[in-house]
């Protein structure tokens, strides 16, 4: 249409006039682009057209709801480039979170393994000291009692104290610290009993306030809630035991009997001794290892109280006057060390950081940058509603058939592996027995190893030389190959070949010396390393077995109670058929009969799923 034939309208007012003037300028600039894009090449450095100053609107722009959708914060960038790329970089030592909470727990747990090793060192010749009548059967047999009496008194209270981890009035801490309190005071009990009943009651009564296994596992599915991190999270209590059973058998061998030991130190005219030797060292001569296990054991307690944090949900944010004063302790310490290296604490405030306007757009508003919120639609944010607390469960929201067969899995393999753990260190001690009448095929054959107290020691100290490096350096990444049940399927089997074979060490010849210590290491070699497979594959099934967070401690309860049966059952068990067998001319039976059980408990990790925790699978 003609431009005189188009109806004339006035512009209503100014803003329209100045929108029609910059419509007409852009539609200006799209022409003069679209021709300079036909232009020859030969045309020289074409001058870009731009817009006068005086034809740009000056009507600030709505804000658009699709800004916050296009131009996402950096922060909220940087965090999820950071979490994406911590997924993909391989899980290390040095990577695991929280690791000042891992190594209170870890110190926790080493106390013990330390105080029972230390004991299972000496306690074939305190059990003899306290009646040096009885026959080497009948010490086997109350050997086997010693060990069964601390799980049977736990077998009754785990549950208990697996519930109490779970209320809101009590928690995971203070079931803690109540296990440790108690080890100490029996472990100093039965260093200084005089007969064997003494020593029973102390033992049970350490089992009885002892629900820790349960709980350091459950707060340690709590502390590290990522599943890439379980497989070395969960192996720093099996590595506790390794490194106590290196160190407890030293320590419990190096300290027993001291005045008899160290004479020149302790004994009659020595330095400490005087004219008599150290009088109470001389009427408790077992007592110094288990005193000083003792100590330990309440150092521990100690780190718990003022270094661990409590991580039942309905008490992690209620005040804990134990850990303030750690972290009070902890700051004085390190405003010590700052000031040594020429350094001073900054206080707090100086740190925030505090919202800085930049130029307005207009006069009298403010644009504060996309990593700080503004004040005014901050304070329109509805806030987030906090999270309620789990309820813990009732007790037969565990009763599942997955639940149930791991739980009688982790049974049976806590019975095998105690009870090779308790009986190994009878027949190491027990006297050599020529066996002149033996052929083969017959089975029946006596005695044991025959080695002296210094040299149990370093046997027990192998078992954890060997299974320390297994832990560190082999199970990581193989259990990343293969996987938790695969490869605690795929071991298992070393326990069964370790049972078998190792009886028939009892007939070798007591010369050459070396080859009864090839031989022995590595029967205990593929012992170890089946049970650095089994022991960490068996909690992490456990923990995974539950059927949500309000009952994961009555699971580690639960199975905590499971395996207090079986390190019952099996050295009790063991103790008395290893009493026989060395009597009855037939020592090799207690080792297959735990090679059976070793069998069916293989048999069960194809009936079982790993789950994901909440009653699903992984």
């Amino acid at each position: 249409m003609p431009d005189e034939h188009r109806p004339q309208h006035a512009p209503s007012s100014a803003t329209d006039v100045n929108e029609r003037t910059s419509l007409d300028s852009l539609v200006s600039l799209s022409s003069t682009l679209a021709v300079d894009s036909q232009d020859d090449d030969d045309t020289p450095n074409p001058k870009r057209p731009t817009l006068p100053a005086s034809h740009i609107s000056t009507i600030a722009r709505r804000p658009s709801a699709l800004d916050d959708d296009e131009q996402q914060p950096l922060s909220t960038v940087a965090a999820d480039n950071a979490a994406a790329k911590t997924k993909d970089e391989p899980v290390t030592w040095m990577s695991l979170p929280k690791k000042g909470q891992l190594a209170v727990l870890t110190i926790a747990r080493f106390s013990e393994p330390l105080s029972e090793r230390s004991l299972a060192a000496y306690m074939f010749y305190q059990l003899r000291w306290f009646d040096p009548s009885l026959p080497d059967s009948t010490i086997a047999s109350q050997g086997g009692l010693l060990t069964a009496v601390f799980a049977a008194a736990q077998f009754f209270t785990a549950i208990w104290w697996g519930r109490a981890a779970d209320t809101p009035w009590i928690g995971r801490k203070k079931v803690l610290l109540v296990g440790l309190t108690g080890t100490a005071i029996a472990s100093i009990g039965v260093g200084f009993s005089r007969t064997f009943y003494q020593a029973l009651f102390c033992r049970a009564l350490a089992g009885a306030l002892n629900g820790n296994i349960g709980v350091m596992r459950t707060m340690l599915s709590e502390i590290i809630k990522e599943k890439r991190y379980q497989s070395r999270a969960f192996l720093l209590l099996p590595m506790c035991f390794n490194v106590g059973v290196v160190v407890g058998p030293i320590l419990g061998g190096f300290l027993a009997d001291p005045v008899n030991a160290f004479p020149n130190v302790f004994g009659p005219g020595s330095t400490l001794g005087g004219k008599n030797g150290v009088g109470w060292m001389t009427a408790y001569p077992y007592g110094l290892p288990n005193l000083f296990s003792g100590i330990f054991i309440l150092i521990s307690a100690m780190s718990v109280v003022f270094g661990l944090d409590e991580t039942h949900e309905a008490l992690r944010h209620k005040p804990d006057y134990g850990r303030k004063i750690g972290k009070l302790i902890t700051r004085i310490l390190c405003r010590q060390q700052r000031s040594t290296d020429g350094y001073s604490r900054v206080a707090a405030d100086e740190t925030e950081l505090q919202p800085t306007p930049t130029t307005p757009s207009t006069p009298g508003q403010h644009v504060y940058p996309r990593s700080v919120p503004d004040p005014e639609q901050q304070a329109q944010t509805p806030t987030t509603p906090p999270k309620t607390t789990p309820q813990t469960s009732p007790f037969r929201a565990i009763l599942t058939k997955n639940v149930l067969l791991t739980l009688a899995a982790h049974h049976l393999l806590a019975f095998h592996v105690s009870s090779f753990n308790a009986l190994v260190f009878l027949l190491l001690p027990a006297p050599h027995s020529p066996n002149t009448t033996h052929h083969f095929p017959s089975l029946h054959w006596t005695g044991g190893l025959g080695l002296t107290q210094e040299k149990v020691g370093l046997a027990m100290a192998i078992l954890g030389i060997i299974g320390l490096p297994l832990q560190i350096f082999l199970y990581p990444p193989l259990n990343t190959k293969l996987g938790t049940l695969p490869g605690y399927r795929t071991f298992l089997p070393f326990s069964i070949l370790a049972y078998i074979a190792l009886p028939f060490l009892v007939l070798l010849p007591e010369r050459p010396a070396w080859l009864v210590w090839v031989l022995l290491s590595l029967v205990l070699a593929s012992q170890v390393l089946s049970r650095t497979f089994a022991l960490t594959g068996t909690v992490i099934l456990v923990n995974n077995s539950s059927p949500g967070r309000g009952a994961l401690g009555t699971v580690h309860g639960v199975a905590q109670s499971a395996s207090s049966a079986a390190r019952m059952l099996g050295p009790t068990l063991g103790g008395w058929l290893l009493g026989l067998g060395l009597s009855g001319n037939f020592v090799g039976v207690v080792w297959w009969l735990m090679a059976v059980v070793a069998g069916v408990n293989w048999g069960l990790l194809f009936l079982i799923y790993e789950g994901d925790g909440r009653g699903g699978r992984a």
